[in-house]
């Protein structure tokens, strides 16, 4: 068994991802559902993300795997962060690195992994966005370009978390976050010739709830606003809270029947929370919906606005 090579930069990695706070912390849906989403696309058995700390791997995401952490000195990984591009293995019984590895000859048995190293910076890696399977396979280039897709979907989360884009109170992605990662996604759709659509919700009467009731009452409305989004809307969607009030999704590759159908599945949650929670006032909200061609040359705060402006219009009838 060959053991990894420590990267040369290996004080300042470890420093980057110490200053993340992310090591030891809960799971976080906006990373699940990458690896949620990379255990369906790609059948295997496992879907990972992995941070190389200084004696192990510890995992913030983990798909298939009953455990939190291994040694780093077995790990796939940590071989994985020494490289500048995918690390591929189709099937490591006959690779000699790792053929006699603990993690190939007992439990999970790995035969295939796949790993995308995750970069803070070029020359910065901190983990991994992995695949494994006790199955040998061979990897095609569109799912080379998938694996490295969704990698740079964790990218953006973890460097999300160094801009503090994330809304303390609701646990979503705050405006800078959502543009952050909506940017991302607009690029693949483009790149894939893919249309996608933003629809804008406000909450109505939120004012009167937070004037009658009280600014926890206010809370209450938003956190719930926040969780039947993340719980009502596919992984590959973006969520976010602008700010105050208003909420935006982002839906890519997605028909126009697709996206009545995904918001009356919402409002249907919506009335469902509305029916159990026993307030005395009701989650209210407008919507405005605009759906864009992959080759328009807008902005996408150019496009926000043009689905702020159909929510208003909404709200108004």
């Amino acid at each position: 068994m060959q053991k990894p090579a420590i990267p040369e930069n290996e004080a300042e990695r470890l420093h980057a991802l110490k200053t993340l706070c992310i090591l030891d912390t809960g799971h976080e849906e906006r990373f699940d559902r990458v690896t949620r989403m990379a255990k369906r696309l790609f059948g295997v058995d496992i879907a990972l993300v992995s941070l190389i700390d200084q004696n192990r791997q510890w995992f913030k995401s983990n798909q298939g795997l009953d455990v939190d952490e291994t040694p780093r000195d077995i790990s796939f990984c940590a071989h994985a962060i020494n490289q500048d591009g995918l690390f591929i293995i189709p099937d490591a019984v006959d690779d000699e690195r790792f053929s006699n590895n603990p993690l190939v000859t007992a439990g999970p048995k790995i035969r295939f992994y796949a790993g995308y190293p995750l970069k803070l910076r070029p020359g910065l890696k901190i983990g991994t966005l992995c695949l494994i399977d006790s199955s040998p396979r061979d990897m095609s280039d569109e799912d080379r370009q998938l694996l490295a897709d969704l990698g740079a979907m964790i990218e953006q989360e973890v460097k999300s978390i160094q801009l503090a884009t994330l809304d303390e109170l609701t646990l979503i992605s705050n405006r800078r976050g959502f543009l952050t990662l909506a940017n991302y996604s607009i690029g693949m759709c483009r790149r894939h010739e893919v249309p996608f659509t933003l629809v804008v919700f406000d909450l109505n009467k939120f004012k009167q709830i937070n004037d009658k009731y009280g600014h926890h009452e206010g809370d209450y409305v938003l956190k719930a606003f926040a969780r039947l989004m993340l719980e009502t809307f596919r992984e590959s969607d973006v969520v976010g809270r602008l700010g105050g009030d208003e909420f935006t999704l982002m839906l890519s590759n997605t028909a126009e029947d697709q996206v009545a159908s995904i918001l009356a599945q919402f409002a249907q949650a919506v009335e469902e929370e509305n029916d159990s929670n026993q307030k005395p006032f009701k989650i209210e909200y407008s919507a405005g919906i605009a759906s864009f061609a992959p080759d328009n040359d807008l902005t996408i705060e150019s496009m926000i606005k043009v689905a702020d402006a159909a929510m208003y219009e909404h709200k108004r009838r």
